[in-house]
């Protein structure tokens, strides 16, 4: 039986370093990575009070890297991996970038694109896998919370 090491485990695994790196510099603590054919060529994590730019989320800085790195401003052949389900804003940015793949770790009850715009946020060509890592992703956020209150 062979194991494929390119998992989604796998690359959820990086962008939960990712995240981690984010807690450690007091940011809400999302990591995303983005990824074409096994390699990962882009890797974020929020830095909204860094830059003191809201927009500065995970998703956005790696679409960018990953844009910058291709060449394109489209990553159809593209997989994000993010340890949040993106916001509003991220969805349009990824429909924007006719992302391939979405494949994020915890649910985000508050503020997540599928509570206000679950069939028209992504492009319709772009699949979206949930859950992988949910509890690891899960108990970052959680913590930083609790840290926070």
């Amino acid at each position: 039986m062979e194991i494929d090491i390119f998992s989604d485990e796998y690359f959820m695994r990086e962008a939960l370093k990712e995240a981690v790196s984010a807690y450690e510099e007091d940011e809400v603590p999302v990591g995303a990575i983005v990824v074409i054919r096994n390699k990962i060529i882009a890797k974020a994590h929020n830095s909204t009070e860094l830059l003191h730019d809201v927009t500065a989320h995970a998703e956005i800085l790696a679409i960018t890297a990953a844009s910058n790195h291709l060449g394109s401003k489209y990553l159809n052949k593209c997989t994000l991996y993010v340890t949040l389900e993106p916001c509003l804003m991220c969805a349009g940015a990824l429909f924007w970038s006719q992302i391939g793949k979405v494949v994020y770790g915890a649910r985000d009850e508050k503020r997540g694109y599928s509570l206000f715009a679950k069939h028209n946020a992504l492009h319709p060509k772009t699949k979206v896998t949930s859950g992988i890592m949910q509890d690891e992703c899960s108990e970052l956020l959680s913590n930083f919370f609790k840290k926070k209150r």
